[in-house]
């Protein structure tokens, strides 16, 4: 597989020249880029956040391989993915070539691109059908247009969260049987602190801090009440918060009422809780930061109001609910 005049292609060294975009992970790009290689297409699968755009982007900009990005979702209809003739022009012209737009998959198909479909297992079917006769014969029948054939090169890389994520459902077994699949679950603590400083290095916080905000969302993973926890996106985004929050208190970002509130901000929308359960996300988030941070601080706790129970429990599960944060008036 070669890249366009002027690029570099895939080659064994590839690996070592995405060390600079891709933070470890070099197993998973050896096999994708042996799988690429050997002129198969692929299958990424794993949960959100797990660098699975971020793996295939390094690729193909390493490579100096075109790239054609579909963002999966129930509206990808069959004429989205493919293409479709002006009607203007088709009004004047007729149904000519010329007046063909092409769609991300015609146009990887003939510039003998990287197609990266993300979410596969959120298009709807008579869409997926249309990659399969693709993935299959390498070409594709397109009305009025005639047999488009995929140029050398072209690969189908799709991407895909657990199937019992909210809104996916299972891909056909004809997908599986047509891709070579590599299972990208989280990274070890280290890569994933290392992925937090290079996104967050315009800020200074200190290596310490930046390690528990990584212990601390790495927690919410496999806490029994959480059905999916956050990414490395959340420490991520925490970091940062923290940051600025700090600047508007005039605080550090390791102080316990801002990381804390960075925590809830940060992190509450991203937690998926079981189903059944009677715990809330911020619940949750307090509890773990206490596990990382320690004892929350006093202005964190606040009496109920006038006539409410206290609810029983540890310090971390009587700290307000979430209310406006120490600091920040309240809305008007």
């Amino acid at each position: 597989m070669t890249a366009p005049e002027g690029g570099v292609g895939l080659d064994a060294a590839l690996s070592d020249r995405l060390r600079e975009q891709v933070v470890g992970r070099r197993r998973e790009v050896e096999l994708v880029l042996a799988a690429l290689l050997a002129g198969r297409h692929m299958l990424l699968e794993g949960p959100p956040g797990t660098g699975k755009s971020t793996l295939l982007r390094g690729l193909a900009q390493a490579a100096g391989l075109p790239f054609e990005f579909v963002e999966g979702n129930a509206e990808l209809t069959p004429a989205r993915l493919v293409g479709h003739h002006d009607p203007s022009r088709v009004m004047s012209e007729g149904y000519a070539e010329e007046v063909f737009v092409d769609g991300p998959l015609s146009a990887a198909m003939r510039s003998g691109a990287l197609l990266y479909v993300e979410e596969i297992n959120r298009v709807p079917e008579e869409t997926l059908n249309v990659l399969i006769t693709v993935m299959s014969e390498g070409e594709l029948h397109v009305p009025r247009l005639g047999r488009l054939v995929a140029a050398d090169g072209f690969r189908l890389v799709a991407a895909m969260n657990p199937f019992d994520a909210v809104g996916t459902a299972r891909i056909a077994s004809a997908i599986y049987d047509r891709t070579c699949r590599v299972r990208m679950d989280y990274q070890d603590a280290e890569d994933e602190t290392e992925i937090v400083r290079r996104n967050a290095a315009r800020v200074a916080v200190d290596d310490g801090f930046r390690a528990q905000v990584v212990d601390l969302v790495r927690r919410t993973r496999s806490h029994p009440d959480v059905r999916v926890g956050s990414s490395v996106r959340g420490a991520i985004d925490l970091v940062l918060v923290a940051a600025a929050l700090a600047g508007l208190r005039k605080a550090a970002p390791v102080d316990p009422a801002v990381s804390l509130d960075a925590a809830l901000t940060a992190l509450s929308g991203r937690l998926r809780m079981q189903e059944g359960s009677s715990r809330t996300a911020e619940d949750v988030v307090r509890e773990l930061w206490a596990q990382v941070f320690g004892p929350p601080p006093p202005g964190a706790e606040e009496d109920e109001a006038p006539g409410e129970a206290r609810r029983p429990g540890p310090a971390y599960r009587r700290a307000r609910p979430a209310q406006t944060p120490p600091g920040c008036s309240a809305p008007t």
